[in-house]
């Protein structure tokens, strides 16, 4: 390699980029806000929490009656995935059954967006955090190998240790991953369980439009206590 060539690679190692211990730095906060992400989507999901078995039954006490405005206020009073996405659909239940079901479609991919906010974050943490470490160890092993081009006497001592250093940018890339994988996976889950819930409901709007032959003894467009 010629001197200009070293004086290069030199002044690159230099650079604070090819220091491993930003790497580092960067896998930590990338937990923390991991930790945050999910903290506070538990807590959503808490708060936004429903017995749709109760609500269900209830629901279907209304329908029975042809009430849709008192089924509309009963809904209202939750906010939830599973009750926005029947109101969405219970306040032009007037325009068929059919129509309705489109607007449930709708409703259930923006509730659903909503629901699974930032969890892409989490997605995107798990899969690069095992590469972002395996950076930070390719940058120490070439830091261990420029010392030991400058410290001959001690070569096995400085490579040793330096690689064995390197190495734990990898551990602590897979500790970041392996928790955001869980985590996203178990969010996940729990999104597609009360989308299923949701289904359970618009199917019972549904069925009761289709038994009324998608017309029901109320105004086409009823009115929702949140707008008012």
């Amino acid at each position: 390699m010629s001197h200009s060539s070293t004086g290069f690679v030199g002044t690159l190692m230099n650079l604070p980029l090819f220091q491993s211990e930003w790497v580092l730095w960067l896998l930590a906060g990338l937990s923390i806000l991991s930790i945050a992400v999910v903290v506070e989507r538990v807590w959503f999901y808490y708060r936004h929490k429903v017995d749709v078995r109760d609500i269900r039954s209830k629901l279907s006490g209304y329908l029975r009656t042809g009430d849709y405005q008192a089924a509309a206020d009963y809904l209202s009073k939750f906010d939830s995935l599973e009750t926005n996405v029947v109101l969405e659909g219970l306040k032009d239940h007037g325009m068929g059954a059919e129509a309705v079901q489109d607007l449930i479609s709708g409703s259930a991919k923006v509730e659903r967006s909503r629901y699974e906010k930032r969890l892409n974050f989490l997605a995107t943490v798990a899969s690069n955090a095992p590469f972002i470490g395996l950076f930070g160890t390719v940058l120490g092993i070439i830091r261990a190998f420029q010392d030991l081009s400058g410290n001959m006497a001690q070569a096995s001592d400085a490579v040793m240790a330096g690689i064995a250093e390197a190495l734990v940018a990898t551990a602590v890339g897979l500790l970041v991953a392996i928790p955001a994988v869980v985590a996203f996976n178990v969010l996940k889950a729990k999104v597609g369980h009360m989308a299923d819930n949701m289904h359970l409901l618009t199917s019972t709007l549904l069925a009761a439009l289709k038994a009324d032959g998608g017309l029901a003894p109320a105004p086409a467009r009823i009115s929702n206590p949140r707008e008012a």
